[in-house]
């Protein structure tokens, strides 16, 4: 155990905490930070600390004179910070952020007159240049009082600016996933944990040697992100600096704190050593005036959800704040259009430089105005800046834009690009200010034409600053001119793909006939209604038939609804997911729609866009138009507005279970977010930006989605075995800004053979494949084991992926087929029964919702696999279940597998309660792990296995002691306690029956002064605490050293109290 806990020390939280002294943090020991807590863990501010900090920064500028605040006041910032009501963990982080960034007024008399100041906690960089006067320190092992416990959870690292508590860090062995360490960073965040530390932090980390994520409060553990520094590579300019901050030696007295907080000798911790991952991430993102930045400059309030900007972000901020500094020889500020892939938060991006811009000192009223050629559009990034906090204007006509931007009423508008035209028309306006900053959204497709050239009418030394999420064609590259040239970095869709900021898409192309072979109908419903009754399947095949009788058009539409309602229902529906169908026209819109209800096998809802709005496309048969003007008046009456109906049904497809598909033409092609929609079914030709905005709308996180799926009916990319580039729909383009858009499902699928072997040659050494104990002894290995649940959670997923495509589907021989289901049938049986045998906790992949639904598709219910709870052994009733075989397991078991599963959850729980009474258990464990190995060397039979295992287990739920005294009988605290004892006195030449008598008596003696000194809170008491240890070590002295001639050491008698006292405490929390 202690071996486990150094390496994590000496390789992650060490090395870190010299990192941070070195960059500028003043190191306080447990010890020393308790005190800054006047001795409390369900303080988390350093208040001393706090109280001369609003001092040092705060003065009172006040007709030409400097003041200083008054103590009451000072105190009274303190208890605001300090007594802010809880009200769930987001709404009281974003209130101490208030409070923490904006300053609390203060009324205070001046020579006689009463008026208001701010009183700020923190000295925020105005020109982003170094730390100001702030204070920094940093801690280890901050113990804080868990909400309505007595238990106490400890961060491995906190990090204070002026005694606030601004970023948590969770620290791992190198060997350990920071996975673990995030989650574990989540857990702290919980109402029943420590929420009272996170209200106030700025920052969370996880850390190991090789790799490190960052998010803020609250962040779920699929958004936190990898911080990217450029460089730093080996060589380069900042990874000199950090190198030079890594092996710059600590002060003697600095070492000598830090090796007695950790309790290791000094010489481990000095020396020279490389730089690593984590030095990296902690020099990039927690040097003091890049972690003030980040909380000052990029944090935001995104609809009650705290948002930190990923390292893209910040980035190209930063270079467009550099560029936007240099004016050209019109006297205009150079602009620039920046790239950054849909989904990696641009609408973020524009917010965050617009509050950048705001909070420069060196652009003075900056009036800022977002531009876009959509109205949802506008609305959406009207909205964001409100969520955020940024009070933006929307301009309602022409003329209302007008006087917004020319009465400078307004630091920011949001506009949508066609009111430019007719502001002008209204009065020709002209404003040659350089410090107005235009920003246009989706900048390829309204830069050109007149509403652009009138921007600059009116306009002329703006700064034009354009965003895209898609790659620019080749001709519009050479239109950048407008703009500037592309702002560095961009961010392609490879990198979004490769930080995990956006999943990967894969691409299908499936064609759907009618046709009247009979045959290949058989084997299409054989291949494709897996897990259907009978009658459900006939029902199906009536269905089908029923294209027959439509016209051909028609009938393309229908067959494309049916094998849409097939491929979601047996790939889809019941996950949580949902789809998005692209339909040519309204009218097409609406038959789909019709068809899938009349298959119904889904629920789909239509959102379209007025039907005289003009669409690109013109009709020409009245009946087509009636029918679609009728559905318009049909919803309209029902949802009172275009806005309504549209926001309604976004709504429910979003949050509700219904509708699982969507059914659009052009509308929400853009814009518009929905994390659970996985699958796009492309049923129209799109082409370029349109197709790539379109597929965009799969690529978003969302918690068990590891891919977006297009599915192509209308043949836009074909089989997609070529470059992108090479087929019309994105000749437009250069290939290298393509590179990772799509990949073909084939490619997934090609992977099935490799996944299928790789599991089954974790079993190359089993010689029967039938002997299925052979399997399960064989995975008595744990690391084994985890490999095998992860190598069959590969081989799922990619069944999965196969089983949805249409090509393997047709091309594969039924034989392989059968072969591959049912082995994973096998498996995932194999697998539930090693998890009851070997006392697993449930898996977290068992419910993944993809492995869930190959499971209820393509395995008949009659063979569902069992997932059981993990045998409790002090449930006398579970445990003669598994013992006598009732009913637990589906098939029987063998003697050696009953007896593995009660020594496994035998040893589980000793494990688990060790610390309660570690003599007693520690005999049965080693009793335990010796029948394990006796087994598995074949030193004794199957049943001699089971007994022994049956008897260990009686006689650790019946507490069955052999060797106690009498006088202890009942007594289960002062056994507890007789235990610890009897080792120590063991040492010194005494008889066994006055060891005995000698160990009892005090354990007795220690129950009753501990049980004197009992109340409620004891163990956070340290007075209380004290007494009673005052007490301990009295009699061990008087008793045993002077009455009994015992000669314990003074150490010795330190440590008998130590080690009472945690099994007091583990005894006190069971």
């Amino acid at each position: 155990m202690c071996e486990f806990a150094t390496n994590e020390k000496l390789t992650s939280q060490i090395p870190a905490l010299q990192l941070l002294i070195g960059m500028g943090f003043e190191f306080l020991t447990p010890k020393e930070a308790l005190r800054e807590r006047q001795d409390r863990t369900s303080n988390v501010l350093l208040e001393s600390i706090l109280r001369n900090q609003l001092k040092e920064i705060n003065r009172i500028h006040y007709k030409g004179g400097e003041y200083l605040f008054s103590e009451e006041n000072v105190q009274s910032a303190i208890q605001k910070l300090k007594n802010i009501k809880y009200d769930g963990l987001l709404k009281t982080n974003e209130a101490i952020y208030d409070l923490i960034t904006l300053g609390t007024a203060m009324e205070q008399a001046i020579e006689g007159d009463s008026k208001s100041f701010n009183m700020n906690y923190i000295d925020w960089p105005k020109a982003g240049k170094g730390p100001g006067r702030n204070k920094f320190h940093v801690t280890v092992e901050y113990s804080v009082e868990r909400s309505r416990s007595t238990e106490t959870a400890r961060p491995d690292i906190v990090l204070f600016v002026n005694g606030i508590p601004f970023c948590v860090i969770e620290c791992k062995a190198p060997q350990i996933e920071v996975e673990q360490a995030v989650s574990q960073s989540i857990r702290n965040q919980h109402d029943d944990y420590i929420p009272k530390l996170f209200i106030y932090s700025q920052m969370v980390l996880a850390l190991n040697k090789n790799s490190a994520m960052y998010a803020t409060t609250g962040t779920a553990a699929k958004f936190w992100g990898v911080w990217k520094e450029p460089q730093m590579d080996n060589g380069e300019r900042e990874f000199e600096k950090l190198a030079a901050v890594v092996n710059q030696p600590l002060a003697e007295d600095v070492l000598a704190r830090i090796s007695s907080a950790f309790d290791v000798k000094p010489e481990v911790i000095t020396g020279n050593r490389l730089v690593t991952e984590q030095d990296k991430s902690l020099f990039s993102l927690c040097r003091p005036e890049r972690l003030l930045e980040l909380a000052w400059k990029f944090t935001v309030f995104d609809g009650g959800i705290k948002k930190i900007a990923r390292y893209q972000q910040y980035f190209v901020i930063k270079s467009t704040l550099n560029r936007v500094k240099h004016f050209d020889s019109t006297n205009s500020r150079k602009g620039g259009v920046i790239w950054h892939t849909q989904g990696s938060g641009k609408s973020l991006t524009m917010v965050m430089l617009a509050r950048n811009l705001a909070l420069d000192p060196e652009i003075l009223n900056p009036r800022i105005v977002l531009v876009t050629d959509r109205d949802d559009l506008d609305k959406q990034l009207g909205n964001t800046f409100a969520a955020c906090g940024l009070d933006a204007s929307r301009a309602t006509s022409g003329r209302n834009l007008l006087e917004l931007v020319a009465e400078k009423k307004s630091g920011i508008i949001t506009t949508l690009i066609h009111k430019f035209d007719k502001a002008y028309t209204v009065k020709k306006y002209q404003d040659e200010s350089p410090d107005i900053f235009i920003l246009v959204d989706e900048s390829h497709r309204t830069q050109f034409g007149s509403f652009s050239a009138r921007m600059r009418q009116m306009f002329p030394h703006a700064c034009y600053l354009g965003f895209t999420g898609t790659p620019l064609l080749k001709k519009e590259k050479n239109n950048f001119i407008k703009f500037g040239e592309l702002v560095d970095p961009h961010y392609s869709i490879t990198q979004a793909v490769e930080d995990g900021a956006v999943v990967p898409l894969l691409y299908e192309g499936r064609h759907v006939e009618m046709t009247q072979n009979r045959e290949a109908v058989d084997l299409w419903f054989e291949r494709h209604t897996q897990g259907l009754t009978k009658e459900q399947q006939a029902d199906l095949k009536r269905k089908y038939s029923r294209a027959e009788m439509l016209n051909k058009a028609d009938q393309v539409i229908y067959m494309r609804a049916f094998d849409i309602s097939e491929h979601f229902r047996s790939n889809w529906q019941g996950t949580g997911f949902k789809a998005q169908l692209v339909a040519p026209n309204k009218a097409s819109a609406l038959k789909y729609n019709e068809y899938l209800n009349e298959i119904g096998i889904l629920s789909s809802d239509v959102v379209i866009s007025p039907p005289d709005m003009r669409e690109g496309y013109e009709e020409t048969d009245d009946e087509t138009k009636d029918e679609v003007v009728k559905f318009w008046q049909k919803m309209m009456k029902r949802y009172g507005s275009e806005e309504e109906y549209t926001k309604q049904l976004i709504n429910q497809f979003k949050h509700g279970s219904e509708p699982e598909i969507l059914i659009v033409v052009d509308k929400l092609l853009t814009g518009f977010d929905a994390p659970r929609n996985a699958v796009l079914y492309l049923c129209r030709v799109l082409r370029e930006h349109t197709l790539l905005q379109a597929i965009a709308r799969v690529n978003r996180l969302h918690e068990g989605k590891e891919f977006g799926y297009i599915i192509d009916y209308a043949s836009v990319l074909g089989e997609l075995d070529k470059a992108l580039t090479m087929y019309s729909a994105f000749e437009g383009f250069d290939e290298s800004d393509l590179v990772g858009t799509l990949t073909s499902i084939n490619s997934e699928i090609e992977k099935l053979p490799g996944r299928y072997s790789d599991l089954w040659d974790l079993f190359k050494t089993v010689k029967h494949s039938y002997d299925e104990e052979a399997y399960e002894v064989l995975l008595a290995d744990d690391e084994l084991r985890e490999e095998f649940y992860g190598r069959l959670s590969e081989f799922g997923k990619t069944l999965g992926i196969a089983l949805s495509s249409e090509k393997f589907l047709t091309e594969t021989d039924e034989k392989t087929l059968s072969r591959y289901k049912a082995d994973f049938r096998k498996f995932q049986s194999l697998k539930a029964s090693v998890k009851l045998r070997y006392a697993e906790a449930i898996d977290y992949r068992d419910y993944e919702p993809k492995i869930k639904k190959l499971l209820d598709t393509h395995i008949q219910a009659n063979e569902v696999v069992q997932l059981n709870e993990p045998v409790n052994i002090f449930d006398d009733n579970m445990f003669n279940q598994v013992k006598e075989e009732q009913g637990v397991y589906q098939s029987k078991k063998t003697t050696a597998s009953k007896a593995d599963t009660i020594a496994h959850a035998t040893k589980k729980a000793i494990t688990e309660k060790m610390d309660e009474d570690p003599a007693f258990y520690e005999k049965f464990s080693k009793l335990i792990q010796q029948a394990i190995e006796d087994f598995r060397a074949k030193r004794i039979s199957d049943l001699d296995y089971l007994n022994k295992v049956v008897d260990i287990r009686n006689k650790v739920v019946g507490k069955v002691h052999d060797d106690i005294p009498d006088k202890l009988s009942r007594n289960e605290d002062a056994m507890a306690y007789f235990g610890v004892l009897k080792p120590f006195l063991e040492k010194h030449e005494l008889g066994e029956e006055d060891l005995e008598s000698a160990a009892a008596d005090t354990a007795i003696a220690i129950h009753g002064i501990l049980e004197k000194h009992k109340k409620v809170h004891f163990w956070d008491d340290e007075d209380a605490q004290k007494q009673a240890v005052n007490e301990i070590d009295d009699y061990l002295y008087d008793e045993l050293k002077t009455e009994r001639g015992i000669d314990l050491s003074l150490d010795q008698m330190d440590d008998i109290i130590e080690k009472v006292l945690q099994v007091a405490k583990h005894r006190s929390y069971k």
